[in-house]
């Protein structure tokens, strides 16, 4: 007999959101267990579509801030602000990528609009603030949004400036005395799946800005714009942040964060999991399913499925993951507290022809999954 059921996947990506991946799942569900408690809890954790799905989780509004974007448009942007005075905010909101597909630059972008909406949060009165750091167009270290939040950077002739990805060599000094002092009193929280440090090989720049639109001489100029400030930050801050893990995410705006603000570096995850209180929502379910598109080595490094299982494992609660497609070696999420893994690919087609039937393909699987639950009644 099924009492309780949670269902928290990832999107299946491009193909179907994760509210979509519940819903599928929900109405199999209620078809053969009509008096089970659904439990539905889409999974965003740092990209696109984070906001949301704390609000679908545990309520709230979501808030439209005029603000600018990456290049200094005006354009309306939206975070999400929790009945408990969170805000949930998406760094591609205001900086992502899609943002300027046509033309981009890691250059030029910036995260001032980011900012805005962080002061926009503190307006509402919010008293704790998840930056979701996912999608960005940007590699200026998160100097867009301590401009719009106070900060001051200035060059070697005194002169303020706007730092972005390629004047970051310009900053001469940097003062905080001005930084909002709200935030002092807030919680500050960044999601950030990533460990990459703020420059280097393994840096912001090499890894991430190639698909920025940084072909390799813009890498290069990026990295030592990094490497600069970091220096910059060292001195005038007293902070070392040249090797911190995560420091790299979204053009080592994970470094800037924590260097001018003190915001905690914390798997994504594992933010979404301790916001809807996880271990006291799973501790009486009878079975969780979870799962995403792709099944492999990335999922094993603390992604949703993975993050999910290890959680649930503690608590003795059993979790499936129905995915897309399995790579080589993704058996070892066996070792993650996954229980069984089931793909929903039926046919070997190409990408394409997959992609067209996906939802297809996952009703068909999901609604077999949930015959062997019923034949065990």
């Amino acid at each position: 007999m099924m009492n309780k059921i949670l269902l928290m996947p990832d999107s299946f990506k491009g193909t179907i959101s994760s509210l979509e991946v519940c819903n599928i799942m929900k109405d199999a569900l209620k078809r053969r267990f009509p008096q089970c408690n659904t439990v539905s809890i889409p999974i965003a954790d740092g990209g696109e579509g984070t906001a949301v799905s704390f609000v679908y989780a545990l309520g709230g509004t979501m808030e439209k801030v005029r603000c600018k974007g990456p290049k200094l448009e005006d354009i309306e942007a939206e975070y999400a602000l929790l009945p408990d005075g969170t805000a949930v905010i998406e760094l591609a909101s205001a900086a992502g990528l899609p943002m300027v597909a046509d033309n981009p630059d890691p250059k030029v972008t910036t995260t001032y609009g980011v900012g805005q909406l962080i002061g926009a949060a503190l307006d509402k009165g919010a008293n704790k603030i998840i930056l979701a750091i996912g999608g960005s167009a940007t590699n200026d270290f998160g100097c867009g949004i301590a401009s719009a939040l106070g900060v001051r950077f200035t060059d070697e002739n005194g002169n303020e400036f706007l730092p972005t990805g390629g004047t970051l060599a310009h900053v001469r000094h940097i003062d905080v005395a001005n930084a909002d002092p709200r935030l002092k009193n807030t919680e500050l929280i960044c999601m950030c799946d990533v460990t990459n440090p703020p420059y280097g090989e393994k840096g912001a720049a090499y890894v991430f800005a190639p698909q920025k639109g940084a072909d390799n001489e813009c890498v290069k100029e990026l990295d030592a714009g990094v490497k600069s400030i970091c220096n910059v930050v060292t001195a005038d801050l007293g902070v070392d942040v040249s090797s911190l893990p995560g420091g790299g995410a979204a053009g080592a705006c994970g470094a800037g964060m924590y260097a001018f603000f003190g915001f905690k570096l914390q798997a994504g995850i594992d933010v979404l999991l301790d916001t809807v209180k996880f271990e006291e929502l799973a501790k009486d379910a009878d079975l969780i399913f979870t799962g995403e598109g792709c099944l492999d080595s990335q999922t094993l490094g603390g992604k949703v499925v993975s993050g999910i299982g290890c959680r649930a494992q503690r608590i003795g609660v059993p979790v499936i993951a129905v995915v897309g497609g399995a790579k080589d070696g993704a058996e070892a999420i066996h070792d993650h507290g996954i229980t069984a893994v089931f793909t929903t690919n039926r046919m070997p087609e190409p990408l394409t022809k997959d992609t067209e039937k996906c939802k297809q393909n996952l009703k068909f699987a999901f609604d077999n999954i949930i015959r062997i639950l019923d034949w065990r009644k």
